[in-house]
Parts: structure tokens; C-alpha cells; sequence
């Protein structure tokens, strides 16, 4: 068995690594061939003020305000009541599609029956989706699988760490929406990723403002990664605990010089939007008075909850995952051996957080979720956990782990193409909110169908040939870089 390596030391460069890009086209494939639909309230929200902004250059949604349950109310005027990272990262794309399509909502009257407002709303969300969303989960597996490679000393444990988060959990049916949740927890490993090469032997000022644009824009997104990502912080502190203290000093000036241009695009964007810069969407929430509840909804954790969000049919993270089973034994072996302990740590911590701050929230079951959708920013940590089990497993548990991840990724494809807002009152949202209300009749939605005039059948047809042509030859490719190890 490959022996741990010393962390931060890769046998690869990345650029040059065929796998890695492997993964990532395979994963944004994936990721960019599925939909959500653009009138649930999280999705359209943030659209609308991202809109807002492009097309009247302010951050008022006030006429797309009675289209959605999720919004903010300041004086005569509604707003997104979300952090402002997807709507403004959403910019771009917006913009585009305006240009090339000259159009804008100006030329729609904005509702639910008015098919060309739908189709005008659902190619920008989709754009935003496909060009943020699944290429931010594309580049976190990338990189998921050269820190798992780096820490394990084993390319194929890379890969199935890669495949496990990014395909065998719902990251890949939240990548399909401009939720924040699978951002956060792409933005999480990107930066862990910047961490821990940006403190070892191949170490370079971008890792530093990797890492620091990573989480910055992760508590742009969604306030609470504040919370999430110290234990990446923290590591990066005991990291750099032994290198010169002038190039230590220097790194956190730098990682910290990175983040706050997420800060700058806060204090920009709540100026424009409240006319100053102590005001928060989420403070003026209209319809959800839970958020009252403590910090925005937040308060401690509570043991049931917990339960539910791990164990629980309607939420329970191992019922949409259950490749995560795998993750707690990898852990331990993380901690137990001296060249891992410290990312294994980590790993630990990474993975808890996010359920404890789920578990403290007052809308802790999402709303309409599949799977607990506050607590995504805990996969990638796990997956660090399956990489390290299955570079230290015997054959037969190899085959097993294999089983399972086969499993997890035919049970996300199902999510990702058909419901991955399962209703919030459906106490088997697996059995009945995904399967028989949706993808047993073929309600799905996937680009062949929804674009190019297929079948919904075919257009999952189409995603199975080309992703297993696509894992085909990853599956080669790891194994001929294992053999030239």
C-alpha cells in the first residue's frame, strides 16, 4: 500500500495531471446537464436582484416581489433577503445573455403563466448555474483529488474522493441551482486545497490569495461560512506555524488582502441597495419569522435535530449519501498516523461544523430540500475521509467502497435530474418526492430535452453514454498513472 506522503508534496504537477482534468470535465458535465426549476423562491430571488442590477442598476426586485416567498422589506421597497455572492457572481452571465439575446425583463410582464418570462428567467438561471455552480464543484473535485493524492500517496484514492463528493452526494444536484449551499462547500475545498499546498514545499503567493479569495467570497455567498470555514483558517495557522515568521506574516497579509475584496463587494453592494453599509437582507425578512430566533435563525444545537439531519428518512445525510458511511473510519485513520494527523483534524472539524450550525438553525429542514442542505459544506471534508480508506483498504473493502460509490452516484443522478427540492411536509422524500413523483414518470430535467427537442428519457440516455465514456477513460488513466508510479 502507498505510504502517506508529506503533506503539501504531490508526485504530479496538476496543469499536467490528466486525471485531475478528467475529473473536472466529467464532474461539470454532470453538474451542467441537469436543471432546476427557476421559480423555486431560492433560485429566483437571487435572479431577480441579480436583474436588478444589471438591467436598472440598483438592487430593488419590487416588481418580481409577489413571484416570490424569499424576500427582504425596507421601507417602500422589497430585496433578496440572501448574502449577495450568487446574485453578484451572477452578473456576468445576466449580462451576457442580454447583449447576445437583446432582451431584458423590461420587455415581460413578470409571472408565473407567461411562458417567454419563464423561458428569459430559466436560460439566465441555467447560465449562472452552469458557468459559477457545477464549474466551482468541477474545479473543487479537481482539487479534492490532488490533496487526497498528495496526502495518501494514491492516485485512485484521489479520484474516488473526487467522485464520492462532487457525484456521489447532492453537490451534484445543488450545482444544478444558484442555491449558495454547493459553492460554500466548493469554495471550502478550494480553499483547504490552498492551504494546504500554499504552506508545503511548492508553496507560492496564488495559493495565498487562493485561499483567501475562497473564503472570503464562501461568506459572500452565505454569512454562516464565517462560521464554516474556521477550521480551514485554522489550519492554515498551525501550517505556517513553522515557516520563517516574515513568510508567514506576508501569507496571511496576502490571504487577508484576497478576502476582503468579498468585503468590498458587501459594503459596495449594501450601499447601493440600503444606503448603508450596517444592513442585511436577512434582517428584513417578511414571511419567515423563525429568523428572529437568535442570530438570523441561529442559535445552539440540538441533539434531535442532529439525529435527523444524519439518520433522519426526510433530511438524513446518509440517506442521499450513503457512500458519507465510509468517511468516519477514513477519518480516524487520518488522525492515527502522525504524517496525516493535523488534515485529518481538519477533515474532523470541517465535517462537524456544518451540522452543528444546521443543527442551531431554526428552519434547520431547508424548507424544501433533499437531504439537508445546510450542512453540504461538510462533504468535501468527508471525502478526505473515503480517499484515506481507501488507500489503507484490502481488496475485498475496496470492492465494497466501489459498490457503494456506484450506488451513490446512480442514486444523486436520480436527484440531480428530477427533485432536488424534495416538499418540505414529505416525510419519505427519497421514496415519494424524488422517485415516485417525479423520476419514475419521467419528470426531469436535463439540456436534451428542455433545448434540443429530446425525450426527458433520452436526454438522461444521453448524459449516461457520455459520462460512462467519460469514467471509462478515467478509469484508464488512473490506472496507467499507477502503473508508471
Amino acid at each position: 500500500m502507498p505510504a502517506a506522503t508529506e503533506v503539501g508534496a504531490a508526485p504530479t504537477t496538476l496543469r499536467r495531471d490528466p486525471v485531475a482534468w478528467a475529473i473536472l470535465v466529467l464532474v461539470w458535465f454532470s453538474c451542467a446537464w441537469f436543471g432546476s426549476w427557476e421559480f423555486n423562491p431560492n433560485n429566483a430571488v437571487r435572479m431577480f436582484a441579480t436583474l436588478s442590477l444589471v438591467e436598472d442598476r440598483d438592487a430593488t426586485i419590487d416588481e418580481f416581489a409577489h413571484l416570490t416567498i424569499d424576500k427582504a422589506h425596507f421601507g417602500e421597497h422589497y430585496y433578496s433577503d440572501k448574502a449577495p455572492g450568487m446574485t453578484v457572481l451572477g452578473i456576468p452571465a445576466v449580462a451576457l445573455a442580454d447583449a447576445v439575446s437583446g432582451q431584458s425583463a423590461h420587455d415581460f410582464v413578470p409571472g408565473f403563466e407567461n411562458r417567454a418570462f419563464n423561458r428569459f428567467l430559466k436560460i439566465r438561471i441555467r447560465l449562472v448555474a452552469v458557468t459559477v455552480c457545477a464549474l466551482l464543484t468541477a474545479l473543487a473535485a479537481m482539487l479534492l483529488y490532488d490533496l487526497v493524492r498528495g496526502v495518501t500517496g494514491d492516485g485512485a484514492a484521489g479520484a474516488v474522493a473526487a467522485l464520492s463528493f462532487a457525484l456521489g452526494t447532492t453537490m451534484w444536484g445543488w450545482s444544478t441551482t444558484i442555491f449558495g449551499h454547493a459553492p460554500v462547500a466548493a469554495l471550502m475545498m478550494i480553499a483547504t486545497w490552498a492551504v494546504w499546498r500554499g504552506t508545503g514545499p511548492a508553496r507560492s503567493r496564488g495559493h495565498a490569495v487562493a485561499a483567501g479569495l475562497a473564503l472570503g467570497w464562501a461568506v459572500l455567498i452565505e454569512h454562516s461560512a464565517l462560521v464554516a470555514g474556521l477550521p480551514v483558517a485554522g489550519f492554515a495557522l498551525w501550517r505556517l506555524r513553522d515557516l520563517p515568521r516574515d513568510h508567514a506574516v506576508r501569507t496571511v497579509a496576502i490571504a487577508l488582502a484576497a478576502g476582503a475584496t468579498a468585503l468590498v463587494v458587501l459594503v459596495g453592494y449594501n450601499l447601493l441597495a440600503f444606503g448603508t453599509v450596517f444592513r442585511l437582507g436577512y434582517s428584513g425578512v417578511t414571511d419567515f419569522a423563525g429568523m428572529q430566533e437568535g442570530l438570523f435563525g441561529l442559535t445552539y444545537p440540538k441533539l434531535r435535530v442532529l439525529f435527523e439531519l444524519i439518520f433522519g428518512e426526510r433530511r438524513g445525510m446518509l440517506w442521499v449519501a450513503p457512500i458519507l458511511i465510509v468517511a468516519p473510519f477514513g477519518l480516524a485513520m487520518l488522525v492515527r498516523e502522525p504524517a496525516t494527523r493535523a488534515i485529518g483534524w481538519l477533515a474532523v472539524a470541517g465535517a462537524v461544523v456544518p451540522f452543528l450550525i444546521n443543527a442551531s438553525y431554526y428552519y434547520w429542514d431547508g424548507g424544501n430540500a433533499t437531504g439537508p442542505r445546510h450542512a453540504l459544506p461538510a462533504v468535501g471534508f468527508l471525502g478526505i475521509g473515503i480517499g484515506m480508506f481507501w488507500a489503507r483498504a484490502g481488496r475485498w473493502s475496496r470492492i465494497a467502497v466501489a459498490a457503494l460509490l456506484a450506488g451513490s452516484i446512480v442514486l444523486n443522478m436520480a436527484i440531480a435530474s428530477a427533485e432536488i427540492t424534495a416538499p418540505q411536509d414529505e416525510p419519505h422524500a427519497l421514496a415519494v418526492a424524488v422517485f415516485a413523483a417525479r423520476f419514475d414518470p419521467g419528470y426531469l430535467r436535463t439540456v436534451a430535452d428542455e433545448w434540443l427537442g429530446f425525450t426527458p428519457w433520452q436526454g438522461l440516455a444521453i448524459w449516461a453514454v457520455v459520462a460512462a465514456v467519460l469514467t471509462i477513460g478515467l478509469a484508464a488513466l488512473v490506472h496507467r498513472a499507477r502503473r508508471q508510479a
